[in-house]
């Protein structure tokens, strides 16, 4: 993780936060390796984008809530672009695709975004 410039992070929610295996990840990767290493390095000025999607009519919105104030206080920019996909468990077809192309075209648009921002910040 602190190779690359940005994230683009899909978290399901749990009882309106983020799963233990992600708060776990997250945990585990924000210690240094070694004694070279700058704490927090896979985190600080990295670019991150949010999206989530839950069988709830809200679609993970209150784990991304979560998860957005986890990422800031850990040093990253999160975008304030993200995108929640509700009733998960009837939204998509059975080879996986999104029903609903504007849902699919918003998910594009988010990597579309993290991918400029990090790059004019990069610059």
């Amino acid at each position: 993780m602190i190779s690359h410039d940005g994230f683009l992070i899909s978290a399901p929610e749990y009882n309106s936060s983020i799963t233990g295996v992600l708060k776990n990840t997250i945990d585990w990767v924000s210690r240094p390796d070694d004694d070279d290493e700058t704490p927090l390095a896979a985190f600080r000025g990295k670019v991150v984008i949010l999206m989530s999607a839950s069988p709830g009519a809200l679609g993970g919105l209150s784990g991304l809530v979560h998860l957005r104030s986890i990422l800031d206080n850990l040093g990253c920019i999160v975008l304030p672009q993200q995108v929640a996909i509700p009733k998960a468990n009837e939204a998509f077809r059975e080879d996986g695709a999104l029903i609903d192309e504007r849902r699919h075209d918003r998910i594009v648009g988010l990597g579309r975004t993290l991918v400029d921002t990090t790059s004019r910040l990069l610059q």
